[in-house]
């Protein structure tokens, strides 16, 4: 099948699937007399599967990784779980960094009175993050 159906099949975008080949994520695709990339059903089946690694937000490094376990059916399942644990700590993190923001964000929002004045501790915090409890002064203000 064309690129473009195994885009449809796999649900991996054409430009994905080529970016995929180019990194050596999977192998390049067979070609047809004329050209054309030409992917057999395996192939479909392994971007359904690194769809769904990134759909898990794995990295392409991590797929590759991933990938040659599949392949080699000597694995032992230790080396899986190993990089399974491996993104639950980083997403993990990464919901515990998301949710000190938001907290930061609710903050700054109750703090601002949403009003037509043109004071706003959202912007003064964006403008000057590490000043603590120390007064806002208007950029360019001269000391």
């Amino acid at each position: 099948m064309n690129i473009g159906e195994a885009a449809r099949v796999s649900g991996v975008s054409a430009k994905m699937i080529r970016y995929y080949e180019q990194n050596g994520l999977i192998p390049p695709a067979e070609r047809t007399a004329s050209g054309y990339r030409d992917y057999s059903t395996n192939d479909v089946h392994m971007l359904r599967f690194i769809r769904r690694a990134r759909d898990l937000g794995f990295s392409v490094a991590e797929i590759n990784e991933l990938l040659g376990l599949w392949r080699d059916r000597s694995r032992q399942s230790v080396d899986v779980k190993r990089i399974a644990l491996a993104r639950i700590r980083d997403l993990r993190r990464k919901i515990e960094e998301m949710e000190q923001m938001a907290a930061s964000l609710e903050h700054l929002a109750a703090c601002c009175s949403g009003d037509n004045r043109p004071d706003c501790p959202i912007l003064a915090d964006l403008e000057n993050p590490d000043d603590g409890d120390q007064p806002k002064r208007p950029r360019g203000a001269i000391n």
